[in-house]
């Protein structure tokens, strides 16, 4: 895509690519796509860069921290698949961004005054507007507030969707929901493990039916859940970025780099692309400190201070002065010649050693016990037992304790 082309035809370009990847599979999110132009609600953003599958980053903190983005088109897409909305739904989102993704809605409901969408800054409340104005979509309500608390005036519901990340599912947006309803929301699980979760209600409280591997800026507000960043090299470029349920010791793991590598092969194979979002989960329940983002630059990869898994960078846990993050080599070949992959830990620290092989055993334990079996989420109305053993975690929430369950 080019800027020379003519707009009109990105959004079917786009949807075309989508489709194909099998991201779109549904005649309605399909239409919506193509009818929707994104350009439209990123004022200022080249073309290229508006109908590229990836983010753009909106708005900043004081700091500079990037704090809103308008997602990824794959992962909106994606959860416009998971929402299932049809037409004359009432549809309440929470995180209204640039408007993008309300107007795919109010394209998929053809109706008016279906879709509210709610967000805390007055600017991006007042962009959302004007860019759904300049996209002709008249009948969405955009409302300045605080998204966990939903909008009481709207409700119920027939679906509701947060497009920002929440640690904890706000009673508002179950409140709201019709009793047929289904809520999708980014929830953060456990330190950096988050899944875009499809939960409808049962006899026994909300049951998940169906998830992806989703990561959302934070919930801010009521529901806040901050996240800062820490630095492991003096050159800023090797950072880990921690959760507000993990305990890091920003002071001790400063240098932390700079001390002995330690290895452990594991002999837990991949195949390319296939992805690790499973190991992770469980990596997040068992882990003490769970698992965290360490972000990583090329610089820091070209100077051997680290090997990560992938270019960005590598999952990681701490334990006091001590690190160890996950790596890869290259393995023999499968039987049918196909390339393989083998997973490995480093790590770093007093006790780096100890921790690298602690993580490397939790990987082999997950590739003997849990790598073919099916995981559920639920948020049962009554307290629920953990059986870490058999694979079943309660991960604890001030109202909504969450059960994560191999099966």
């Amino acid at each position: 895509m080019t800027t020379h082309r003519d707009p009109s035809d990105l959004p079917g370009e786009l949807a075309d690519q989508l489709r194909a990847e099998n991201i779109i599979r549904t005649r309605t999110v399909d239409a919506a796509m193509r009818d929707t132009p994104r350009h439209l609600f990123l004022p200022g953003v080249p073309l290229e860069q508006a109908y590229a599958d990836g983010p753009v980053y909106i708005k900043t903190d004081g700091s500079g921290t990037s704090i809103r983005a308008a997602s990824q088109p794959r992962i909106v897409a994606m959860m416009l698949e998971q929402l299932d909305a049809q037409p004359g739904h009432r549809i309440m989102e929470a995180g209204a961004g640039t408007g993008y993704k309300a107007a795919l809605l109010a394209a998929i409901v053809c109706d008016t005054e279906r879709v509210v969408t709610i967000d805390l800054d007055a600017d991006l409340v007042d962009g959302a507007r004007k860019h759904l104005a300049a996209a002709r979509v008249a009948h969405v309500q955009v409302v300045r507030g605080d998204g966990a608390l939903g909008h009481s005036d709207g409700a119920p519901y027939d679906r509701s969707i947060a497009t920002v990340g929440t640690w904890e599912t706000p009673t508002a947006w179950l409140e709201q929901l019709a009793p047929d309803g289904r809520l999708v929301v980014p929830l953060r699980l456990r330190g950096a493990a988050s899944r875009s979760i499809i939960f409808e209600r049962y006899d026994g409280g909300w049951r998940d039916a169906g998830s992806e591997l989703a990561v959302f800026m934070p919930l801010r507000g009521t529901g806040d859940d901050a996240r800062r960043l820490v630095a492991l090299t003096d050159e800023q470029d090797v950072t880990l970025q921690v959760q507000k349920d993990q305990d890091v010791d920003a002071a001790a793991l400063a240098r932390v780099l700079e001390s002995q590598r330690h290895e452990m092969w594991t002999g837990v194979l991949f195949a390319p692309m296939v992805p690790y979002e499973w190991l992770d989960l469980l990596l997040a329940c068992r882990l003490d400190n769970a698992i965290m983002r360490m972000n990583v630059k090329p610089q820091a990869i070209e100077r051997g201070t680290v090997s990560p898994t992938f270019r960005w960078g590598a999952v990681a846990t701490t334990c006091g002065a001590d690190l160890a993050y996950l790596t890869i080599r290259p393995a023999p070949p499968a039987a049918d010649g196909g390339k393989l992959y083998e997973v490995g830990v480093v790590g770093h620290g007093p006790s780096g050693k100890d921790l690298a092989r602690h993580v490397a055993d939790e990987t082999r334990v997950w590739d003997a016990e849990y790598r073919t079996r099916t995981v559920r989420f639920e948020i049962p109305d009554a307290p629920a037992q953990a059986n870490p053993s058999a694979g079943h975690f309660v991960l604890p929430r001030p109202h909504y304790p969450i059960t994560v369950a191999w099966r």
